[in-house]
């Protein structure tokens, strides 16, 4: 195949997302993502990534990748580095499924099933894009990671309804298909001053009533996920696992803080449910760690965050001598969600796929030419070559002030 040569680069920052496209001289346009601080990422691509980008051969995804990797762990680049690189990868994962004419799941191996089990997240129409200003105050904006708005009285807005009608909510999402749902119910009790430290047991039953109410709404017709966000400390997570313990959840996911993986291992011993970790990680070796420890059931992958599609494949098959699955974060954008739904397509070791339901049929519409789809609580295997998408191109307006493109 000829070579695909990278003429530009082309950054918006939208909210807290990082839109991208990587153009060549084939007329291909290649789509990416990746979330928070977006602002650092578009100057770690145009300041010092297109020196080494432009004029190069799009195609050679693995040499770039392994360039780039090297050189930011080099100064500890975890943060906006790995990010940029993860927006990249999935640029050129699409140029080359397009340039094939193919999937980017065919480029991967083919599909080892058809469609993947995607469960909602209890967001609403602003979870993760715009700050909630009866609820933050200003020194809390933008929003940070476990800050989202909590939502009002209104269509998918399920944060909201998690809380103040969790039943009819739950019903509602079986009506849809869904055979699992995540909450966030403990985010407020955390905020309170000392809340990762201390939960009384009066404030932590309440809290987790919706719970109780859903469960005695539709019985285990519905998984259970509680996602603690990363806030609590030994002594409130091993309440917080004390207490769901009588709920029988499919996980709980980043209720101790994940920094350190010894203490992880304490909390899955002595837990008594399943632990999810955790879209916190970063690297391969974060998730090496948990895994040879035995410190979780299951461990969560963002594409966008960990290296793109090429390293989130690696994590995954990484994991399957550990018989430990893996399930797809994405509360944040939809190439995020494309990218983690074409590696489970491909692998078989992806047990479900993040989706809030809210950003599909809202957000993310406003965003991408394609609409995405949960249909009976499963997404299909995209048939569209490359990612499957691509930005509106309204959106790359030189009239933006965050627009930035290197040629």
């Amino acid at each position: 195949m000829s070579a695909i040569k990278i003429t530009g680069i082309e950054t918006v920052c939208h909210s807290h997302l990082l839109l991208l496209r990587i153009h060549t001289d084939a007329g291909i346009t290649g789509n990416g993502e990746t979330y928070y601080a977006p602002q650092s990422v578009a100057s770690v691509l145009h300041d010092w990534m297109a020196g080494r980008l432009l004029g190069e051969n799009a195609l050679d995804i693995e040499r770039h990748w392994r360039f780039f990797y090297e050189r930011f762990i080099n100064f500890g680049g975890r943060g906006a580095e790995l990010r940029a690189l993860s927006a990249l990868d999935l640029c050129l994962w699409d140029i080359l499924g397009q340039s094939c004419g193919v999937p980017v799941w065919q480029l991967l191996g083919g599909r080892t099933r058809e469609e993947i089990p995607a469960y909602n997240s209890s967001g609403g129409t602003s979870y993760g894009f715009t700050p909630a200003p009866d609820t933050a105050p200003e020194r809390e904006k933008p929003l940070w990671p476990g800050y989202g708005s909590s939502g009002f009285d209104g269509p998918l807005e399920d944060n909201w309804a998690s809380l103040h009608r969790p039943a009819a909510y739950a019903r509602e999402l079986i009506s849809e298909g869904y055979k699992a749902m995540k909450v966030w119910l403990l985010d407020p009790l955390a905020h309170q001053p000392g809340g990762p430290l201390y939960l009384s047991w009066g404030a932590l039953k309440q809290a987790l009533k919706p719970l109780f109410d859903i469960r005695e709404e539709v019985g285990y017709e519905i998984e259970i996920m509680l996602d603690g966000h990363g806030f609590f400390q030994w002594p409130a997570a091993m309440r917080i696992a004390e207490v769901m313990r009588d709920i029988k959840p499919l996980w709980l996911e980043d209720v101790l803080r994940v920094d350190n993986v010894d203490m992880l291992k304490k909390f899955h011993e002595r837990a008594g449910v399943p632990i999810a970790v955790s879209e916190m990680f970063t690297t391969r070796e974060d998730y090496r760690h948990v895994l040879e420890r035995q410190a979780a059931d299951y461990i969560m992958v963002d594409p966008t965050w960990v290296g793109g599609i090429s390293e989130t494949r690696r994590i995954t098959e990484m994991a399957i001598p550990y018989n430990i699955p893996v399930t797809m974060h994405d509360c944040t954008g939809p190439f995020t969600l494309l990218a983690g739904v074409h590696v489970g397509i491909a692998c078989p070791n992806v047990v479900f796929q993040e989706s809030v339901r809210a950003h599909l049929r809202v957000v993310y519409e406003k965003l991408i030419d394609q609409p995405l789809r949960v249909s009976n609580g499963h997404i299909a295997a995209i048939d569209r070559a490359g990612i499957g998408a691509a930005w509106l191109p309204g959106l790359f307006s030189r009239e933006n002030p965050s627009y930035r493109i290197s040629t």
